[in-house]
């Protein structure tokens, strides 16, 4: 983040949420706004997110907040992070600002979209449980409504981004290695490439490869629940007989580990979902690297959490699913170089929101609005005054 404009102030507010847990909330401003702009990730720390100036410039009050699972896709389940939200804006209404807009970015786009769809529904009409089987209390919780919604470089879903980008050719969970020669995204003989060429995949073979990719997620459910049933089974068992050995299994809380989750097909040819990204992933251009390393997309999570923030069949908070609830204002802002969300996600996300009032626009930029080549202006400051233009015709600024 750039430094702030003169005169900012920023507070520091401990949430506590509808069901009892802490999480933190950041407000930056100056003068005397009447918006507050919401800047929130499920997993991750954004209260240094790079459009904070740019907005608190423009005359708008910035709130960043953490989930309580930041850092974690061990417990991060979406249903339950909607409290976390949820606790977010009361404070921002108590702190009497007119207008609310919730500002989704990458990530926090599809959180933020499937909080504005619990929270227009009646309060009967919310979900009860997670897909794992955890009760989520968003039927008594008050969810307050957003005035507007935004989005910067907003991804389908988490679940959607793994579905696209996880290692089909996977024949065994339990050995990272174990790899399907015939649908194997890293071998020449189906089209692969090292970088700096370029990977040239038929259509024969993204058909079966995108057909795997399904399957393995869908044996991943499977896992998932099975997990969940032993371990719930055991403690009903052990309430009845009270033997030690239930006892133990209802305690465990086992964790998946889930490896080679960067392979999608559109990170080594660059010829589908043409755009102007560079070749590689979010995690960089070495495949093997990004693909087999210990850092990647839900390569640790529990069985509740896979099945609500990242199985692409099982879990709620899908654009697919939620955008179509947006009835506000609302802008999509995208950028021509991501290698996390591709020309055909962004259109998908713009033309499924429900707003009669929505703009789109496209930047120059990388997933994170950095330059694509040098002495280039970054994205992220074209972004920026997008952003803060549709926000003024539509939002009431604050005065200095």
């Amino acid at each position: 983040m750039s430094g702030l404009p003169a005169g900012t102030s920023v507070s520091v507010f401990p949430l506590r949420t509808h069901d009892g847990a802490a999480c933190n909330g950041f407000l930056y401003w100056r003068g005397q706004p009447q918006t507050a702009i919401c800047i929130m990730h499920p997993r991750e720390f954004l209260a240094t997110h790079y459009l904070i100036p740019d907005l608190v410039a423009a005359g708008f009050a910035v709130f960043t907040q953490t989930s309580r699972s930041v850092g974690n896709d061990l417990r991060l389940e979406h249903e339950v992070a909607l409290l976390d939200v949820a606790a977010g804006l009361n404070q921002l209404r108590n702190l009497d600002f007119e207008k609310i807009v919730l500002l989704g970015n990458s990530g926090g786009a599809s959180l933020y979209t499937f909080y504005n769809q619990q929270a227009l529904l009646a309060p009967a009409a919310r979900l009860d449980r997670t897909p794992g089987g955890r009760p989520v209390k968003l039927k008594d919780a008050e969810l307050p409504e957003p005035d507007g919604l935004a989005y910067v470089s907003p991804h389908p879903g988490q679940g959607i981004i793994l579905l696209n980008c996880i290692d089909g050719s996977v024949t065994d969970e339990a050995d990272a290695f174990s790899v399907d020669p015939d649908i194997d995204p890293l071998s020449p003989a189906n089209g692969f490439a090292e970088p700096p060429e370029n990977a040239k995949y038929d259509a024969d073979f993204v058909d079966r490869y995108q057909t795997a990719q399904r399957t393995r997620v869908a044996k991943l459910d499977a896992i998932a629940h099975d997990l969940i049933k032993t371990r719930m089974a055991a403690r009903k068992k052990y309430k009845a007989n009270g033997h030690e050995h239930d006892r133990r299994i209802g305690a465990h809380t086992p964790v998946m580990t889930i490896w080679r989750t960067a392979a999608d097909l559109r990170y080594f040819d660059l010829s589908l979902d043409p755009s102007d990204r560079k070749y590689g992933s979010v995690w960089g251009q070495d495949p093997y690297q990004s693909n087999y390393g210990n850092v990647g997309f839900a390569r640790f999570c529990s069985p509740k959490s896979w099945l609500s923030t990242w199985s692409g069949l099982s879990s709620n908070a899908e654009m697919a699913k939620t955008a179509p609830s947006v009835e506000q204002p609302s802008i999509l802002i995208s950028y021509s170089g991501d290698n996390t969300v591709y020309p055909s996600d962004s259109v998908a996300i713009f033309e499924a929101l429900g707003s009669s009032d929505k703009v789109q626009h496209r930047v120059r930029g990388d997933h994170h609005g950095h330059a694509l080549v040098e002495g280039e202006e970054p994205g992220r400051i074209e972004v920026g005054r997008l952003l803060t233009d549709w926000l003024a015709e539509r939002f009431p600024a604050g005065e200095d």
